[in-house]
């Protein structure tokens, strides 16, 4: 089939998400200028370079109260985010941080995990994650909207500092089937990674 965006697709649900897979999920975990922690899964996310590292994450829609949802505000208006790795053991956490709650709310407490001290911003880490990256925001990017309540943030930020859980290192690389990311399919639907293998590049 082919389809315009702009006219629709005919089909029970939108395929463009089930089109681009895996997406890493970004756990993004941010403090607002109030005091309050956030926390929220965001499947538009990826590093971007290494050179410096640069991490970026895609708000969609609309808060529960209006306006920008939490993870864009703060990183916006404090200049800092966390994103940490979400795995298989922690994947019903996840998931109960992406409710829709209050500005108030913490997610952290919402989902029972542990906040962890960063080093040089002041968003937690994710305690059960094996992996976070503290970043700076670079810059905040307002994408296109189809409809005017909604708004679509990119978030690019400067990793600053890397947290790297000792187990999750073996012969001094990172062993990513033992950590067992998760990732977004399309739909409702996500994917681990648990089984890798090696292709070297052509000379």
């Amino acid at each position: 089939m082919f389809y315009e965006p702009k006219n629709g697709h005919g089909l029970v649900r939108d395929p463009i998400k089930a089109c681009v897979v895996p997406r890493p999920i970004g756990w993004i975990s941010t403090i607002s200028q109030e005091g309050v922690c956030n926390l929220a899964p965001f499947s538009y996310s990826n590093l971007m370079v290494t050179a410096p590292p640069i991490f970026m994450f895609s708000c969609n829609g609309a808060h529960l109260e209006g306006d920008v949802k939490d993870s864009a505000l703060n990183a916006r208006e404090t200049g800092e985010f966390v994103y940490n790795l979400a795995t298989w053991e922690v994947r019903d956490a996840m998931n109960t941080s992406s409710s829709h709650v209050g500005r108030s709310e913490d997610e952290f407490e919402l989902a029972g995990l542990t906040k962890a001290p960063s080093i040089l911003v002041k968003p937690p880490r994710v305690s059960e994650a094996p992996i976070s990256l503290e970043c700076r925001t670079w810059k905040t990017i307002n994408l296109p909207a189809t409809q005017p309540e909604i708004q679509n943030i990119m978030v690019i930020g400067e990793v600053v500092g890397v947290h790297i859980a000792d187990e999750a290192l073996k012969d001094g690389l990172v062993d990513t089937a033992a950590l067992r990311p998760v990732a977004r399919l399309g739909y409702l639907d996500y994917s681990v990674v648990d089984e890798v293998f090696v292709m070297p590049r052509p000379k």
